[in-house]
């Protein structure tokens, strides 16, 4: 079995070297064997998986579908290997480089601001962060840790809880005078209630229907945004009412730029804040460890 572990792990590092430098030729000068035996090895790797992995021509090599999905696993496979025995042999010390994606309003508000002890912490880890609200593959983007809200799909991925945020309708002080203050949620329909474009066909916001029981309306308005922060400028300058977690607008309540609305229909709804790994069958690296830990040291939400 250790033998048959070995030749797999070979064949996928021959072809990752021949999707990397586009040609047996140069994959087998990178590896030091000879094009033929690069040639042969592909074959009998394609052969072993009942499937084409490469389509092959006099002058060039393209993956095929098949092909690019198995050299995105492939690399994540040897990269965690190289991983492991670096740890093992430097006494599991984390270093490194560690890629985080984490939405706009927790980036700003929660992880850039405790960065700098952690690279203090561990100065031989390399930190790489996206502060996006778009949704990555984390195998395909070659991310480490991904901070997501909401209710989690991938059931490939491993979650670590990070706590969770109350949710809230907010206008401007200008969106009022201009437009007034909804009363009821019934009253929302006369109002422009903005939207992400992400989420247009399943976004609703839940109020208290006054009778013990709830009711959902889904946003209507004349502009959908991209992610939370473009929500927040548009609500600041007076476009229409948006939702949001509490941390996201906290600041701006206290400073009187924005106002919570219909807070006595507020259902006390939370949002769940996760940090996902690619897990459980795989390694998880040490500097993934110590960031995990970390964030939960650190982060406090609600």
């Amino acid at each position: 079995m250790a033998r048959q572990d070995i030749n797999r792990s070979f064949e996928m590092g021959v072809f990752v070297a021949v999707v990397e430098t586009g040609a047996f030729s140069a994959a087998a000068r990178r590896l030091a064997l000879t094009p033929s035996a690069v040639s042969k090895l592909v074959s009998r790797l394609e052969a072993r998986l009942g499937t084409r992995l490469l389509q092959r021509s006099t002058r060039q090599l393209h993956t095929t579908p098949e092909g690019d999905a198995f050299f995105i696993q492939c690399k994540r496979i040897l990269d965690d290997i190289d991983g492991a025995e670096r740890e093992a042999a430097q006494g599991a010390a984390p270093r490194g480089r560690l890629r985080i994606n984490c939405f706009v309003p927790f980036g700003v508000r929660h992880l850039l601001p405790i960065l700098p002890e952690f690279a203090s912490r561990y100065p031989d880890i390399v930190l790489d962060v996206v502060v996006s609200d778009a949704v990555v593959d984390l195998l395909e983007d070659r991310t480490d840790i991904a901070i997501r809200t909401g209710k989690l799909k991938e059931s490939n991925l491993v979650a670590r809880k990070l706590g969770e945020e109350p949710m809230l309708v907010v206008a401007s002080p200008a969106y009022v005078a201009q437009h007034g203050l909804p009363r009821t949620p019934q009253e929302l329909s006369a109002h422009n209630l903005l939207a992400f474009n992400f989420r247009c066909q399943n976004e609703t916001w839940p109020f208290l229907d006054g009778a013990g029981g709830t009711l959902q309306v889904t946003p209507q308005g004349n502009t959908c945004v991209s992610d939370g922060e473009s929500m927040r400028q548009l609500v600041l300058a007076g476009m229409g009412l948006g939702r949001f977690s509490r941390q996201h607008v906290l600041r701006d309540i206290e400073h009187g730029d924005l106002l919570p609305v219909l807070q006595d229909y507020n259902p006390g709804d939370r949002e769940l804040v996760h940090a996902v790994f690619v897990g459980p069958g795989l390694q998880v690296p040490a500097r993934v460890r110590v960031m995990l830990d970390y964030l939960l040291e650190k982060v406090k939400l609600g």
